[in-house]
């Protein structure tokens, strides 16, 4: 069974990135190199990331369509945008992000998506921990 992090580093952190790499590149006219340098990936991440090979679209689908990470996702963006790196800040908001997701269940969904036999006994207990756990 997968543990919450590796479902962040295997799903949702790459969704992420790929939701910030097309917003930098589109709506911020940054050049693939510069954003491949803030986001800490290769060039040729960025441009997977972009034609949509990177990435699973329907999870960023459902990203997109969650206000509360849309605008913490902008947040982001703009700190990037100003700083051309990842700033202390800029690391706390990532940070904020994935918390989010963990506290409001979004990776929980990923996490059966992925394994669907997971014992509904384990994820009450992971609920239970996430729940009592300070956000």
């Amino acid at each position: 069974m997968l543990l919450p992090s590796e479902i962040e580093a295997k799903s949702l952190i790459p969704a992420i990135r790929a939701i910030l790499a097309k917003k930098l590149i589109k709506e911020y006219k940054m050049k693939e190199e510069i954003v491949a340098k803030v986001l800490g990936v290769t060039q040729a991440a960025i441009s997977n990331y972009v034609r949509g090979i990177r990435g699973d679209i329907e999870l960023i689908d459902k990203l997109l369509s969650v206000p509360e990470v849309m605008r913490k996702v902008d947040d982001i963006a703009q700190d990037l945008v100003s700083n051309k790196a990842y700033t202390p800040s800029t690391m706390a908001k990532f940070v904020e992000l994935c918390n989010f997701m963990r506290y409001s269940f979004i990776i929980c969904e990923v996490h059966h998506k992925i394994e669907s036999n997971i014992d509904e006994q384990v994820c009450e207990l992971c609920k239970d921990n996430l729940i009592g756990s300070k956000f």
